[in-house]
């Protein structure tokens, strides 16, 4: 069977990628492994409450401008519902909201953090500083901390352990799925910098009002609508290499002829697609094992009484990051959803275990509910959920294009996932721009989306590239 480009991958990358291409006038096949799309940002039906689940919370912002596009062209960005507001747990006060106040930026949190009550006026003033410094350094200040980690640049901007613990860590664990101590300073400034206070609209948080896999039928009809085809529950075994060209897939039921192959899937997976001839010729394959996982945790609770009434709260200085209220299901049971970033040091613990100190968690962020159990709860471990963004990353990080590669590369071999050179830490806005990436490459007409401006003041302020 002959294809104009196979994409190994219905995750969100490789979905990206074939919408891309279609777009381009591209006939595009998608071989992937499970029986649904979505990747890791996909849902699941649970045997124990025959609900259909979400793997775990994933969230966009409006800065993720390639992801909204990817949304709006499948026709499904208004089942995205945006919240200006923050809520950050203050017990036993109420939530404290952080709203997106009228300002320009890089100016349009200052009431809001100035409101909340977690923070003394020194953390205030030290957060503050922290915050022009990273403005002033505008995004090319960040070269000089590639290898450095986060917590360096806190340090040496005062931040004192309360305010670390309790603002810094909970909002750079949630964006880059990794604590201060072992993060990167370079993305996590680009998270602040870029998420928060370039554009009124970049910190504005959205939140699917559907399961996530629902989001992947227009794709799917896209695609095929376009001539090209999408094949799940087929693996791919190996990637055909003649020397100096890629010029088929392999899967378990036969060969692909392909002019172009996509790889759309994690670096552990690639790597075991390659031969040592290939890896040999295209110097972007030869770090892949370099590439460390951070896992993320999601726990799934529901009751039978009424817990939350905000649509999110943030734990600061907790184990659990955020509950997100997901309403009543059919069964009239209100659903709520624990995330754990960064969660390493629970890989190892029971789920009756991680339940219960979740459970403590929203007693404690919520005393309301104190007393209140669920009537069935469910955790779910991703173990190697995103790459993780540790100092100097980026020199690892192989490039969608092969002429972008530092050496060699094979010129018909494109590499998509949130975890190639896109610029953004492990988010769906890096899955999409990798997939639009390739698609671009191919096609060689523009597919990606530019970011979203610079405001004007922030742009005056120093918050833009210099020279």
């Amino acid at each position: 069977m002959n294809r104009d480009v196979v994409i190994i991958g219905g995750g969100l990358s490789g979905l990206a990628a074939a919408i891309g291409l279609i777009r381009g006038g591209v006939r595009p096949i998608i071989i992937e492994t499970r029986r649904k799309l979505g990747g890791r940002a996909t849902s699941f039906i649970d045997p124990r409450t025959d609900q259909v689940l979400d793997n775990c919370q994933h969230v966009l912002m409006g800065c993720c401008t390639n992801l909204m596009d990817f949304y709006e062209h499948l026709g499904v960005l208004d089942l995205v519902q945006w919240h200006r507001t923050l809520y950050w747990a203050d017990p036993p006060r109420p939530p404290c909201p952080m709203t997106i106040g009228r300002l320009p930026a890089p100016l349009h949190h200052a009431l809001g953090f100035m409101r909340l009550g977690l923070f003394s006026m020194r953390q205030k003033r030290a957060l503050a500083r922290a915050m022009w410094r990273l403005i002033r350094m505008g995004p090319s200040g960040r070269i000089q901390w590639r290898h450095r980690t986060f917590m360096e640049f806190l340090r040496e901007t005062g931040q004192d352990e309360d305010l670390v613990e309790r603002f810094w860590n909970v909002v750079v664990v949630s964006a880059c799925n990794l604590d201060v101590e072992h993060v990167g300073a370079e993305p996590a400034m680009k998270v602040f910098q870029e998420g928060f206070l370039a554009n009124r609209f970049s910190p504005a948080m959205g939140l699917c009002t559907v399961p996530l896999i629902d989001l992947y039928d227009p794709a799917l009809e896209m695609i095929q609508e376009g001539g090209g085809e999408v094949r799940i529950g087929t693996s791919v075994k190996s990637i055909a290499f003649d020397g100096s060209r890629v010029t088929s897939v392999i899967t378990e039921h036969g060969t692909i002829s392909a002019t172009s192959v996509i790889s759309a899937v994690p670096p552990d997976r690639l790597l075991k697609l390659v031969s040592g001839t290939l890896m040999d010729a295209d110097s972007r394959l030869r770090r892949l094992d370099q590439i460390q996982v951070s896992p993320i945790v999601g726990v799934h609770m529901f009751f039978d009484q009424p817990v939350m009434e905000l649509p999110h709260v943030i734990l600061p200085g907790r184990m659990t990051h955020w509950l997100f209220n997901k309403g009543e299901d059919e069964r009239g049971l209100q659903h709520v959803h624990a995330v754990i970033s960064g969660a390493a040091d629970l890989m190892d613990r029971s789920e009756q275990e991680i339940i219960d100190s979740v459970l403590a968690d929203l007693h404690w962020a919520i005393p309301s509910s104190r007393g209140l159990k669920p009537v069935q709860a469910r955790s779910v471990k991703e173990r190697r959920a995103t790459f993780a963004a540790v100092p100097g990353i980026d020199s690892i990080r192989p490039s969608t294009r092969p002429e972008h590669a530092r050496g060699d590369g094979v010129s018909n071999l494109l590499v998509a996932g949130d975890y190639t050179d896109t610029g953004w830490p492990a988010t769906m806005e890096g899955a999409v721009r990798s997939g639009y990436a390739a698609a671009e490459a191919i096609t060689g007409k523009p597919t990606l989306v530019p970011d979203i401006p610079v405001g004007p003041l922030a742009w005056l302020m120093g918050l833009r590239e210099r020279a």
